[in-house]
């Protein structure tokens, strides 16, 4: 086994068949991995996260997850904009975890509160996000429901949204007092409200059609007239290009 499969604990196929991109630069050596190394060495195609001192691949998704990422991405890119609410990053942003050691993931999307911008930093969000959504592949099934799962609440990450595609289920968890997370039940209309996103509500039926909706019509519908009055808005004083 090479210097490299044994660092990064993967298969032992040949190099060349990894489905994964790997940097120029040679991978960092030791039994342990700072953060300050992995971040120096991935970049921003490197499908990669740091966990205790290792480095953990993970395989390309599926175009069904990307146009999930996209969509979700979109939605909330468009209506924190809207209401001065925050940002909204995506797959490979990293965030990096408070603890002794932590883990630095790159969750598909996570929203920031406008009062805690200040953990931004470039290419990184050291502290949690205020709202994580990872989209469930299969052979991501335990890291999202388990590693992550439990890492994120450690971490202080308030709402954890695990959407698996593959058989059309959405959960929602939100933060306790006691840093655990408590499922979120959707209302007699079939909507959940987001505790992090001020407003925010979805309807988890909208992530499995086919084709997926027009954020424009799932804005309208969530936002009403503040959305309305957001597009009138950049009509009469469009922003300079």
């Amino acid at each position: 086994m090479s210097q490299l499969e044994q660092k990064l604990e993967i298969r032992s196929e040949p190099l060349e068949d990894y489905p994964w991109h790997l940097p120029d630069m040679p991978i960092p050596t030791g039994p342990y991995i700072s953060y300050e190394e992995f971040f120096d060495w991935a970049d921003e195609d490197t499908l990669a996260e740091w966990v205790d001192g290792r480095i953990e691949m993970s395989s390309p998704v599926s175009a069904n997850h990307e146009e999930l990422v996209s969509f979700l991405g979109d939605l909330f890119r468009t209506y924190t904009k809207m209401l001065q609410l925050g940002r909204v990053l995506q797959n490979p942003f990293q965030m990096k975890l408070p603890g002794k050691i932590g883990s630095g993931r790159e969750p598909d999307v996570m929203f920031v509160a406008k009062a805690n911008l200040g953990r931004l930093e470039s290419g990184l969000l050291r502290g949690p996000a205020d709202l994580v959504v990872e989209i469930i592949s299969p052979e991501s099934q335990w890291r999202d429901r388990h590693e992550k799962f439990q890492e994120y609440a450690a971490g202080g990450v308030s709402e954890y949204w695990l959407i698996d595609p593959t058989q059309n289920q959405a959960e929602f968890y939100h933060l306790n007092p006691k840093g655990l997370y408590k499922r979120q039940a959707l209302n007699k209309e079939g909507r959940f409200y987001s505790q992090a996103m001020v407003g925010f509500w979805l309807k988890p039926e909208w992530l499995w059609r086919k084709p997926l909706p027009d954020t424009v019509l799932v804005l309208k519908t969530v936002a009403g007239p503040d959305y309305q009055a957001y597009l009138t808005q950049q009509l009469e004083s469009p922003e300079e290009l």
